[in-house]
């Protein structure tokens, strides 16, 4: 009897000890419309994430958030991000919110077209990173060889990206450069036509992404430069000079072209020394497939296209033509 009597009183006080932890780990604490930000850093431990959530205010008890995270093995495999808290809160929400990685993604759109420079500026402006910091990877040789890449020049794939609140400026260029991989796997045929190498096709398909924004004329003006290359003429593209001038936010004027640099191929014969800027699939392949043309020259029209020919004399007609519509 009195064994039946201890066994009761242990179980009572098992009974009332779990619900009084039940009543900790699902005790919503109310913060309001406010949001708090607490930003999980890569090797941070739980001990640390929950001195954070107790000082913000989001839980009462560190003891009912780790040893349940422990539990499940949250404590090993803690996702780095940026975790937004409001209104009403518990540690077993809490729990939930880390458990499913439920932290702030940032949307992250790179247009086709856009430079080196240009994307650190537009990653530097959505997440804390430092644009210079992105720039300089181009000069890490130990990054660049992971990648097995030249340089990341063209490699920063166009596309919409969600990061993490948090991400380092390597796992940034790392992500898009593994997008481009992914998504130009399937484009490279056998033999590429001219014996060009895929980082030539890389090159031509930036400068025909600079060029046009017509679809219909990318394998055109990527006849035009085929042809030129393949007579050794020099490519004479406005785009290469405004590169090698570090981009500029004025119109190109004719003295530039006189201006030396790696990049103007007014003054220098065959493709850039790296490409400048990060084309599109639909570049890409416009460099793998020109379309069949006699086309060696264009010239940008008023209504946002080109006028291409196939002489010289063709080409001055063609440009008088703009003057004469610029003139109206």
């Amino acid at each position: 009897m009195r064994l039946k009597t201890i066994i009761a009183l242990l179980l009572v006080v098992v009974l009332a000890v779990f619900l009084y932890l039940w009543r900790i780990y699902t005790e919503k604490i109310d913060i309001g419309s406010e949001v708090v930000t607490v930003i999980i850093k890569k090797g941070d431990t739980l001990n640390q994430v929950a001195q954070q959530l107790i000082e913000k205010g989001v839980i009462r008890s560190r003891v009912m958030l780790v040893y349940p995270a422990r539990i499940i093995g949250l404590d090993k495999r803690l996702t780095p991000g940026r975790y937004d808290f409001t209104g009403l809160n518990s540690c077993g929400s809490v729990l939930e919110k880390l458990r499913s990685a439920d932290f702030l993604r940032i949307k992250i759109t790179i247009p086709e077209g856009a430079t080196i420079w240009k994307v650190a500026s537009i990653v530097s402006e959505k997440l804390p990173l430092d644009s210079a910091t992105f720039v300089s990877l181009n000069d890490d040789s130990a990054f660049l060889a992971k990648h097995a890449l030249p340089g990341m020049e063209g490699y920063l794939f166009p596309e919409t990206y969600h990061f993490a609140w948090g991400i380092s400026e390597e796992e940034v260029a790392h992500d898009m450069i593994e997008m481009y991989g992914r998504l130009t796997e399937g484009i490279w045929p056998d033999t590429i036509i001219a014996g060009m190498s895929q980082y030539d096709i890389v090159k031509l398909a930036s400068i025909i992404e600079a060029e046009t924004g017509q679809v219909d004329e990318r394998e055109l003006v990527s006849s035009v430069y085929h042809h030129r290359l393949g007579r050794n003429m020099k490519l004479d593209a406005d785009p290469t000079v405004i590169y090698g001038l570090g981009g500029l936010e004025r119109p190109l004027f004719s003295n530039d072209l006189k201006k030396n640099t790696p990049f103007n191929t007014y003054l220098h014969r065959g493709l850039p020394p790296t490409p400048i800027n990060s084309p599109g699939l639909a570049s890409l392949r416009a460099a793998l497939h020109p379309a069949e043309t006699e086309y060696l020259y264009f010239v940008a029209n008023e209504s946002g296209g080109h006028y291409f020919s196939r002489t010289n004399a063709e080409h001055n007609r063609a440009k008088e033509r703009v003057k004469r519509e610029q003139n109206r």
